[in-house]
């Protein structure tokens, strides 16, 4: 389980002018939706996007903590 203050604080450290929003679907913490809004997704295609996105997140992965995530990324309009 990981607070969603805490995945947000993680993909800011990757990407620090990112707005995110994290959203528990369970009520367990450890099925998540995230959306993503960054300048760096510029250019980039989806699956490099969530790659970005998926390294910041490695730890919460690899350990389990979170178990699924539904992810949304885009760039500023």
């Amino acid at each position: 389980m990981v607070h969603p203050d805490q995945v947000k604080a993680a993909i800011r450290q990757a990407l620090p002018d990112a707005e995110v929003q994290v959203d528990d679907l369970t009520g367990g913490g450890d099925h998540l939706q995230v959306s993503v809004v960054s300048t760096a997704f510029a250019g980039l295609p989806r699956v490099r996007q969530h790659q970005l996105v998926y390294g910041a997140l490695r730890a919460e992965l690899a350990s389990e903590a979170i178990h699924a995530l539904a992810l949304q990324t885009s760039v500023p309009t």
